[in-house]
């Protein structure tokens, strides 16, 4: 039987939607040691998914790609956490079942070869890395005439974009929001993106600038001040400032809090996650309280504190 444990991550910004240079995408974000995915896998005559049914069906089909032929799998979900609210469950669902596979039947492909075989990392490779390597990461995006266009990476074939930058991330504390809604997938995303890209080339510098002479040298030097000046930033800019124009109110209220009482908050991908850095437990913990308070009065959902993960997938046979 083998035993897989996902983190999930954390999307901090989208680098280079523009595309001038010969570039997109791009991104920075973060491993989180949770919420995770659980599963259990072992050889069966066909495939069948088991326990918690979120991810089913990616799940079965992820595995359907790699089983070799007259082979199956039993997998059985006994963790998860919700999909489209910015944790990259697609990617690390879908990773999850493919790993299962490569150990069942020693097919001993890498990570990115998993990823490029079940088509994820098309537009952010943060949630392949998170996977493999855990740890703060930055994406070097992909060649634009190799894409083609401004899309998401559901609706994207190419292969992860290189890792520019990978960091053990300082033991800070992190408060998470997680609403009981869902943030904007398939269609809808695709539209966001054709509706507001290409963005100003400018724009692009200063999340470019910002990613590379703060956020990246803060990581390295422990420093949450300029960490989390520099998440602030991001949000207000490129493609982080058009999805504030569609986040719904409680998502900006979150937001809003979140950020006056800690160094640096944001919006996971298209959220509603809300993610904030803080060095003072207790603090964290009357935050955490405040914010469950606003999802209790709104739409419901929980809050957690967690930290970050400086390693990948955990996969274990028995």
């Amino acid at each position: 039987m083998i035993k897989i444990t996902t983190p999930c991550r954390i999307h901090m910004t989208l680098i280079d939607m523009n595309g001038e240079i010969g570039r997109v995408d791009g991104g920075a974000g973060l491993t989180l040691s949770s919420p995770n995915i659980r599963i259990t896998a072992e050889e069966a005559e066909e495939v069948s998914i088991e326990g918690l049914q979120g991810f089913a069906d990616r799940m079965k089909k992820a595995a359907k790609t790699l089983l070799p032929e007259g082979k199956g799998i039993r997998i059985n979900v006994q963790e998860v956490y919700p999909a489209h609210v910015g944790f990259g469950s697609g990617t690390q669902s879908s990773l999850a079942a493919a790993a299962a596979v490569n150990e069942l039947y020693g097919l001993g492909k890498s990570v990115r070869e998993l990823a490029l075989t079940v088509k994820r990392g098309g537009t952010s490779g943060i949630g392949v890395t998170a996977f493999e390597k855990g740890g703060f990461i930055v994406d070097g995006g992909h060649k634009f005439k190799d894409k083609g266009g401004f899309m998401p990476s559901a609706a994207s074939r190419v292969p992860p974009g290189p890792v520019l930058f990978r960091e053990d991330f300082p033991d800070w504390d992190i408060v998470i929001a997680i609403p009981n809604e869902k943030g904007m997938h398939d269609q809808e995303e695709i539209d966001v993106f054709k509706e507001f890209c290409p963005l100003p080339i400018e724009e692009v510098r200063e999340v470019a600038h910002m990613v590379l002479m703060k956020m990246m040298p803060a990581v390295i030097e422990g420093d949450i001040e300029s960490f989390g000046a520099a998440v602030n930033h991001v949000q207000t800019v490129g493609f982080n400032k058009r999805e504030s124009t569609i986040w719904p109110g409680f998502v900006k209220n979150i937001a809003s809090l979140m950020r006056s009482r800690s160094y640096g908050a944001g919006v996971s991908s298209f959220g509603p996650v809300v993610y904030a850095f803080v060095d003072n437990r207790e603090e964290g913990r009357q935050l955490q309280t405040e914010v469950q308070k606003m999802l209790d009065e709104s739409v419901g959902g929980v809050t957690m504190m967690t930290r970050a993960k400086n390693s990948g997938a955990e996969v274990s046979k028995t």
